[in-house]
């Protein structure tokens, strides 16, 4: 997957636009699936992007990043762009826990942590049933209430991006070799994790080989619609 996050509102400058990254990934429809991505502050011009992006350009998911966008997921206020993704059944990928941008400097360059508690997006689950929410990062360190949103929420999946296998939380693969199996994807989190270091750290790692071809396709295939 391929994304850029629109956090204009709230940095103050433009990212990369989504439509870019959809007609560049056409190109390479066959390891490339473009996600896009909408700045929700700013309300129903988000939804109507969000729309084009689906219809227009062939996005099949979003991302979104609450800490760097500067909103708190679980307000209402952007119940109506959650609606729309429902709608259109397209899978939404949020960054959750730790993020490395701003870290060591004062203020941590203002970015608040707390809107990534992936807890928050425990009530878009809830409201939401027909939208597929992905935490990113499986929101270390609070993987754990990851965990339990995702045994308790048919609708919720962890991905494992952002983090070198050989530092995961022993409960994290624990689950993931059993009772989560199937609700578990790979991811790297390039430039941070190249997928090379990702994949050599992740052989080492004592999970079952049946789960592994889970983990590394076929988990995300079901969600992004390209395999029942």
């Amino acid at each position: 997957m391929v994304f850029t996050v629109d956090a204009e509102t709230a940095l103050g400058q433009p990212a990369p636009r989504s439509e870019e990254i959809a007609e560049v990934a056409t190109g390479y429809a066959d390891i490339l699936v473009p996600f896009g991505s909408v700045d929700p502050l700013t309300g129903e011009a988000a939804v109507r992007r969000a729309r084009r992006l689906v219809e227009d350009h062939g996005v099949r998911g979003f991302k979104f990043h609450p800490s760097l966008q500067g909103f708190r997921p679980n307000d209402r206020t952007y119940y109506p762009l959650y609606e729309a993704l429902q709608e259109m059944r397209v899978p939404t990928l949020f960054h959750t826990g730790q993020t490395g941008i701003g870290a060591g400097l004062p203020g941590g360059r203002g970015i608040k942590l707390g809107l990534s508690d992936p807890m928050l997006l425990d009530d878009v689950a809830a409201d939401f049933p027909g939208l597929v929410v992905i935490l990113a990062h499986s929101s270390i360190p609070w993987h754990d209430l990851a965990i339990s949103m995702a045994t308790h929420k048919a609708n919720v999946y962890l991905d494992l991006s952002g983090w070198s296998p050989k530092y995961f939380p022993p409960q994290l693969v624990r689950v993931a070799n059993s009772v989560l199996r199937n609700k578990v994807l790979f991811g790297s989190d390039f430039p941070v994790v190249t997928p090379d270091r990702w994949l050599r750290d992740f052989a080492a790692l004592d999970i079952k080989q049946e789960v592994r071809s889970l983990i590394l396709k076929d988990n995300a295939a079901r969600v992004l619609g390209l395999a029942r």
